[in-house]
């Protein structure tokens, strides 16, 4: 829908094809995040989120990780993570630990009954993903979806200092 431009210059409106794409876009997206949530939350008993900072740390040298770091590559607030990680340390997935050279900063570490988790989590959630996914799609199609996401994120990854990210805030 159109709407009076603020100022002088009109934007570059969507064109009908576009405004097609986006959309498919949009449902997509929601629609395969909340079918990797639920094939989580039925056979873990944890979202996809959590699962994905298990993931990370278990591909940690010594399966630790700073929450800084962390945070940054969930793409989540320092806030959300310190719930999340609130979370699987009363799982007994993951702890944290002090980091020795700087009094402020933490670890979060994935103990062994959290890699136990993530060996028995990994089979359903690997099978959701390429029923949802890449069963889904041309070999063809696949390269065309991974290039075209990696040119997407790039441009969408500040490199400026002071940019407004969520593992900033």
């Amino acid at each position: 829908m159109k709407k009076a431009p603020a100022s002088a210059e009109e934007p570059r409106w969507l064109t009908d094809e576009e405004q097609r794409v986006w959309r498919s876009y949009v449902h997509a997206s929601m629609l395969l995040e909340d079918h990797m949530d639920r094939q989580l939350q039925r056979d873990a008993g944890m979202p996809h989120i959590y699962y994905g900072l298990l993931v990370k740390l278990a591909e940690c040298p010594h399966r630790r990780l700073r929450m800084t770091e962390l945070a940054m590559h969930a793409k989540i607030t320092r806030s959300r993570l310190s719930h999340a990680i609130a979370r699987l340390e009363k799982n007994g997935w993951v702890r944290r630990e002090d980091c020795a050279d700087d009094k402020r900063g933490q670890f979060a570490v994935l103990t062994d009954e959290g890699l136990e988790m993530l060996r028995r989590a990994a089979p359903g959630h690997v099978t959701a993903v390429r029923n949802a996914v890449f069963d889904r799609l041309s070999p063809e199609q696949q390269k065309s979806l991974g290039e075209i996401m990696q040119i997407i994120a790039e441009g969408l990854q500040p490199d400026e200092a002071g940019a407004d990210l969520p593992w900033l805030r």
